[in-house]
């Protein structure tokens, strides 16, 4: 009898394919089989084609042995919290089985390189793919976080699904504020069982990070280009994924990187973040879900901000065109909007940049007749959760208008580098 785990040999009408038969995921239809091959990749064969599968050996699925971790006394201490995504796995090559890396055995047996910067605790909070992530994963997130920063860490490593990881990072930052040490947001844009894998790299750099960065902020590190070289250190307020899957897919909006990390342990830093310090953090994880975002689009019906002013949302962030710009025809609905004293705030779908409501009549008019809310450089995302913030703190209208634009924990640039474009 077959077996996961077992090497084949698989004939087809294709040709012959040899490889380790894989547990079907439950993601794959049950009408075709998975195996490795030697490459390392996984390839799908319909059942219908196959004509024939031979064994070449059988394997034998068995616990994963763990090596054991010995703490160095002069390591700084780092604490990996696992979220879920593709970094949190890893692949046993002998099975084709995937085993969740939660612990911080399991990393250590994945990329055992990492013992050489920090003496490392793993731990789950969460096993959520990001895009189910909402806003109480975020709380929940934040709490863990200043858990650990109490315990007397010198770093947190966060691992994260990368399709809403700068939502996340944006938001610890505003729940997190007065950090004492590193918060570092990592994922991976390929699977770890891919030999283009991007897992290890960005986890051994986050590691680097949170042990070595003398900085004091939630950021992002990932890719700075496809090639295994450097990693960039991004503010996780002013960070965006850019690229659906190319593993240099985020980039930092508005703004230089704050730092540059290699794979040999080496840390060069800007000088414009927050340095480290002994402070005590301030949670506040006080968010009013109620914000919706809007995309302008010609032709965009006024309905849509309709349904939202009927369905009560306490604001809105639209993400216009250009300098900041919507259709004249929304005029209307958002001075409704504005009467029921719902902010609305207008950042720009061109992401780079900064919005400006005095440079043409259109923004002229949104900011004196419908009191919209000019977002200086905001992204869209990052407006998006400032504001749950700021409306988790106060409902007053100028009160609201007055902390959406000023900047808190760095999302709001004094000027926009024009280098920063060119990242």
């Amino acid at each position: 009898m077959i077996r996961p785990g077992d090497k084949i040999l698989i004939k087809t009408d294709d040709g012959e394919f040899e490889g380790i038969l894989m547990q079907r995921p439950e993601i794959v239809p049950g009408n075709a089989l998975i195996i490795k091959l030697d490459s390392g990749y996984n390839i799908g064969i319909a059942k219908n084609k196959v004509r024939s599968i031979k064994l070449i050996k059988a394997g034998k699925p068995e616990e994963l042995k763990r090596p054991r971790v010995i703490e160095r006394k002069n390591l700084p201490k780092i604490t990996i919290l696992s979220t879920g995504g593709t970094i949190s796995s890893r692949v046993d090559y002998k099975t084709g089985g995937v085993y969740p890396a939660l612990t911080a055995e399991d990393f250590v047996q994945s990329n055992p390189e990492v013992l050489d910067y920090a003496n490392i605790d793993a731990r789950r909070i969460s096993q959520v793919f990001s895009e189910d992530l909402t806003p109480k994963n975020w709380i929940n997130i934040a709490k863990e976080i200043h858990k650990e920063i109490k315990k007397g860490v010198d770093g947190i490593v966060v691992t994260h699904g990368t399709d809403t990881m700068h939502y996340t990072a944006a938001a610890i930052s505003f729940m997190l504020q007065n950090l004492p040490v590193p918060v570092v947001f990592v994922g991976s844009q390929r699977s770890v069982d891919r030999g283009s894998s991007d897992a290890y790299p960005n986890l051994l750099t986050a590691v680097i990070t949170a042990a070595r960065w003398d900085g004091a902020e939630c950021v992002i590190c990932m890719h700075q280009s496809t090639n295994d070289d450097i990693n960039i250190v991004m503010r996780g307020t002013k960070s965006r994924k850019m690229h659906t899957e190319r593993r240099d897919a985020f980039r930092p909006i508005n703004e230089l990187p704050l730092a540059k990390v290699d794979y040999r342990g080496n840390i060069v830093g800007s000088a414009d973040y927050k340095k480290r310090t002994n402070v005590k953090p301030v949670l506040n994880t006080k968010l009013d879900e109620k914000v919706a975002i809007v995309f302008f689009h010609p032709g965009m019906s006024p309905q849509i901000i309709e349904n939202l002013i009927k369905q009560k949302y306490h604001g809105i962030v639209l993400a216009g065109t250009g300098l900041g710009h919507v259709g004249h025809y929304l005029l209307p609905v958002l001075k409704k909007a504005a009467k029921a004293k719902i902010p609305v705030v207008m950042t720009s779908q061109c992401f780079y940049g900064r919005v400006n409501g005095n440079v043409y009549a259109t923004g002229r008019r949104l900011t004196k007749e419908a009191n919209v809310i000019y977002g200086e450089d905001l992204t869209p995302e990052t407006a998006y959760v400032k504001l749950m913030y700021v409306l988790g703190q106060t409902k007053n209208i100028e009160k609201v208008k007055e902390m959406m634009t000023t900047n808190l924990v760095g999302e709001i640039s004094s000027r926009t580098n024009p280098l920063s474009f060119l990242v």
